[in-house]
């Protein structure tokens, strides 16, 4: 199907799998760290969020070797891990899902606080005032208010982290089913010199981009439409 063999979809597979895990979990993690950067008064703030975007300006592989460091076997987390009986993340998929995290971390993080700066606090203490408890809040005011955050930050995070390459590499190396994921699969497609697959996937990834593009511009578009 689509000229593409059993190591092409596996590491579509992987990708997807990878991809989708992240932004699940980006989206919880992110969202108590853009309120807190959109609403919290601390002097601290400026510093979250420039470590938070350390990695739009890091080389993915910088990142990626310092999760090497301390996600291999000689590192505090991966030698805490052998330690205890445990293998360590290093060349892994949960360890490149760790890294996956981490770097798209900034496209969760900026989206859901541009919606909860543009938010403001008002709806949010209004429902308070009348009973509303926390999860009331978020679920019936806070989510339903600035659901264009959420899906822009979801879809930016889901194609970033199709689009990693220098940190995986550096973290998982180019394991089959473990750690080979589409962009690890084009580099060693371009390296064999096989450049007609390599042609194929990277097509695919250049549709997949615009796409993403498109529609995060449209729902962009739409809210800020909506609010004039």
């Amino acid at each position: 199907m689509l000229g593409l063999g059993p190591a092409d979809w596996q590491a579509i597979e992987l990708t997807f799998k990878l991809c989708l895990y992240t932004t699940i979990i980006l989206l919880i993690l992110a969202t108590p760290v853009a309120w807190w950067l959109a609403n919290g008064r601390s002097a601290a703030r400026v510093a979250v969020q420039s470590v938070v975007a350390l990695p739009l300006v890091l080389p993915p592989t910088v990142l990626g070797f310092y999760l090497l460091i301390v996600l291999g076997p000689r590192g505090f987390v991966g030698g805490t891990l052998e330690s205890i009986g445990l293998h360590h993340l290093a060349f892994t998929f949960e360890g490149i899902l760790v890294a996956s995290v981490l770097s798209s971390m900034p496209f969760a993080v900026q989206p859901l606080t541009e919606a909860f700066n543009n938010l403001g606090r008002r709806p949010v203490e209004v429902a308070s005032s009348l009973g509303a408890g926390l999860w009331d809040r978020f679920f019936t005011v806070i989510l339903p208010l600035t659901r264009g955050g959420f899906v822009v930050a979801a879809t930016l995070t889901f194609a970033h982290t199709v689009g990693e390459f220098g940190v995986i590499l550096m973290l998982g190396g180019s394991i089959p089913g473990e750690t080979k994921v589409l962009s690890v699969l084009i580099y060693d497609h371009a390296e064999a010199m096989n450049y007609e697959a390599a042609h194929r996937l990277s097509l695919m990834l250049v549709i997949f981009a615009f796409l993403t593009l498109f529609v995060v511009y449209s729902i962009t578009r739409r809210f800020r439409v909506a609010k004039v």
